[in-house]
């Protein structure tokens, strides 16, 4: 085989939210590639570490050994022209594809970026193993039903397994549109049967409060706070679910607030932090939510604090002003919860809650549908699955009621 005049490249470090990456971006064929080469072992601020880098990370010259391998890759496939994209290809390209030219959010991103990972410290690269390799085009429906069944042995739920064939489908039908596959050959295999929902669990309006007066009298924490600035956090976090609750913001919309959004009688819902870097709302659409006097109370109380109440910054925020961290947030939540001595909700169930107060008051789905951003209203409907229940307890009492002169009618038997 003659040898390959490999073409020049250029290697850069990325960002998405806090990961660091790097790219190698080179020119096949008159066309411009972009490839992601790996984790990059640097700080926080860009800057290389020292030391030997952590398993699944590179540093510069580590990256540049990488870069050149795909560079090499691409390559050899130009110039076979009957060789066709392999699924590492047409996976990337699909990443990208959803990125610039569908907007997908941040946290979309990273979440199918994680199940199409090459195996490394944080992930067994399942999908990779199996069909990295292989030509996009030459890949049977046998050989992904045998990937779910990996992904079953290894433990994973249904659900996982039928989220996994859902991107693998995505994958598949972008490259028979972009890339000129045959066919999509996950069409013909199986989803996954997964349990039935659980019934919803929410917590009532006294509930709430318990959990609020938990966070705001500090029971959550090993001991009292000693600074300003954490029983500054203590009255916010209080605040902060009373308003998940009774205005059903999701956990991302709460942290992207800003007072502007605040309205006499309204809170406008335009935007949400995704993997630490703010974006549109779930269904993508600006949504009006009625303000409660609960909430607007609560509000309230928060802009008397002496920082951070300008329009323009963010209604919940930390010590300097900035957006919480979503982990720590659920982490007091939890021993809040569990201070207050509550069953062990999720914090969003909080929303739950809202919807299913809102259900119980009586107002229409259409309505509740439109103040929680709902884009479905089968998701919607499951709120009123409960309050439909208790409607019809006087009238099934009545059925049964003691001395009631009704009789059932005799039953027929068969003939023969």
């Amino acid at each position: 085989m003659p040898k390959l005049n490999l073409p020049t490249y250029s290697l850069q470090l990325r960002a998405q939210g806090t990961r660091a990456f790097y790219e190698v971006m080179f020119r096949i064929d008159g066309r411009q590639v972009k490839r992601r080469v790996g984790p990059a072992w640097v700080t926080p601020a860009g800057k290389p570490r020292r030391g030997r880098p952590r398993d699944g990370c590179l540093d510069v010259a580590g990256a540049h050994d990488r870069a050149r391998e795909i560079v090499a890759e691409h390559a050899v496939k130009a110039a076979d022209p009957q060789a066709g994209p392999t699924f590492r290809d047409v996976a990337g390209d699909y990443l990208r594809w959803l990125e610039r030219v569908k907007g997908a959010k941040p946290s979309t991103l990273a979440d199918h970026g994680y199940a199409l990972a090459e195996a490394n410290a944080t992930t067994n690269g399942h999908v990779m193993r199996a069909l990295g390799d292989r030509r996009a085009a030459e890949v049977t429906a046998r050989e992904v039903e045998d990937l779910l069944d990996a992904l079953a042995g290894s433990g994973a739920s249904a659900r996982t397994i039928n989220k996994r064939r859902a991107l693998l489908g995505a994958v598949f039908t972008y490259g028979v549109k972009r890339a000129g596959l045959p066919t999509n050959p996950v069409r013909a295999t199986d989803k996954r049967r997964e349990p039935q929902r659980a019934a919803l669990d929410t917590y009532s309006v006294a509930e709430v409060e318990r959990l609020a007066s938990a966070l705001a009298e500090g029971r959550h924490r090993d001991r009292p706070a000693a600074s300003e600035a954490t029983r500054a956090e203590d009255a916010q976090d209080a605040e902060l679910v009373r308003v998940a609750a009774y205005m059903g913001l999701r956990q991302g919309e709460l942290r992207a607030l800003r007072w502007r959004d605040i309205g006499e009688d309204v809170i406008t819902v335009s935007r949400a932090l995704s993997a630490g870097v703010e974006s549109g709302t779930k269904g993508g659409r600006v949504r009006h939510v009625p303000l409660v006097p609960q909430a607007a109370e609560a509000l309230e109380r928060l802009r008397r604090r002496a920082d951070f109440t300008a329009r323009d910054e963010l209604v919940f925020c930390n010590w300097r002003g900035r957006a919480l961290d979503p982990s720590a947030l659920v982490a007091r939540f939890k021993r809040a919860r569990d201070a207050a001595g509550l069953r062990p909700l999720r914090f969003h169930d909080l929303r739950h809650t809202y919807g299913s107060l809102l259900a119980a008051a009586g107002l229409p789905v259409t309505e509740i549908q439109a103040a929680m951003g709902h884009a479905d209203l089968q998701t919607t409907a499951r709120y009123l699955h409960a309050r439909q229940a208790s409607e019809q307890v006087d009238r099934f009492a009545r059925a049964f009621a003691e001395g009631g002169d009704s009789r059932p009618p005799p039953l027929r038997r068969p003939p023969g």
